[in-house]
């Protein structure tokens, strides 16, 4: 095997957890895959014998490259401080967990706390998503953002205390309670039942919906208002499933063979606290359905 060869297992031993940083970092599963690949560009053309520890060198690498590109989003102003924008899902099949590489990439973090995420000033999101998800010290990130480490602890602790003011930072983890409540939400869906729908949510319930018009996320608050737009979309007759959306059971909705949307659900106390769903056609176009279902 050649020093190169040699190299590129390295290197893709240590893709999915990159994956994993540059999705958390950007929302976006296209460019944390050019990340990652830009990540491998400079590897290559580096001294890798001079690299003591190939993951946290990678992993730097690609934290620098994340926070450009956060940089650059908001200098071009992609997504106006007013407008919702919500991440790209992650769908893998419900019964074998989907491939590694995508619950990895997913990791039960849920498109509601991405979206969370997306409000947090680059420096604060890579300190908050490099220590608090994956441990890095905090020398290291202050490195990367050429702040003292005390600054970055101070930027960290602020993005956490935003976090921890939203629904998704305390969502269930339990997959079989998550599920319960999938499906009760999917069951007074069908059987078109106000009541049986409304005692499924919370009553302060958020629902942000990315229909692909572009201008961003459209929000709807309040259980009633949410119940009654579940059930008039389930009057029309489509093939509605249970999958695994960011690594926790979620819906997609088909009709035709045509994917139309992708639901993540943040579950709080027993019940559906937010809503996430994706029914940008461009941005499903990327869901291969034959891969989940």
């Amino acid at each position: 095997m050649s020093d190169q060869d040699f190299l590129a297992e390295r290197f893709e031993a240590q893709r999915d957890q990159l994956r994993g940083v540059a999705y958390r970092m950007l929302g976006s599963t296209a460019e944390a895959d050019d990340a990652v690949q830009d990540a491998w560009l400079r590897l290559s053309r580096s001294d890798a014998a001079e690299i003591e520890n190939l993951g946290g060198w990678l992993t730097t690498v690609v934290a620098r490259i994340c926070l450009n590109v956060l940089r650059s989003r908001k200098t071009r102003g992609e997504h106006p401080i007013d407008e919702v924008h919500i991440p790209d899902p992650v769908v893998g099949r419900l019964d074998e967990g989907g491939p590694e590489s995508e619950a990895v990439l997913a990791d039960s973090v849920g498109l509601a706390m991405l979206v969370v995420l997306e409000t947090l000033s680059p420096a604060e999101r890579l300190a908050f998503v490099l220590h608090d998800m994956f441990a890095v010290p905090f020398d290291e990130i202050a490195g990367v953002i050429d702040r003292s480490p005390e600054a970055t602890r101070q930027l960290a602790s602020r993005a956490r205390r935003r976090v921890q003011g939203d629904p998704a930072s305390v969502r269930t983890t339990d997959p079989a309670r998550h599920r319960e409540v999938v499906d009760a939400f999917l069951a007074a869906s069908r059987s078109g039942s106000f009541e049986a729908l409304v005692s499924v949510l919370d009553p302060d319930i958020v629902l942000r919906i990315d229909d692909g018009s572009g201008l961003g996320a459209r929000l709807v608050r309040g259980a009633e208002r949410v119940a009654t737009g579940a059930l008039l979309f389930s009057q029309v007759e489509r093939d509605v499933r249970v999958v695994l959306v960011n690594g926790m059971p979620g819906l997609v909705t088909i009709e035709n063979g045509r994917l139309l949307s992708v639901a993540d659900f943040t579950v709080v106390d027993g019940k559906l606290a937010e809503l996430t769903i994706v029914a940008d056609p461009t941005r499903l176009a990327h869901v291969d359905l034959t891969e989940v279902l």
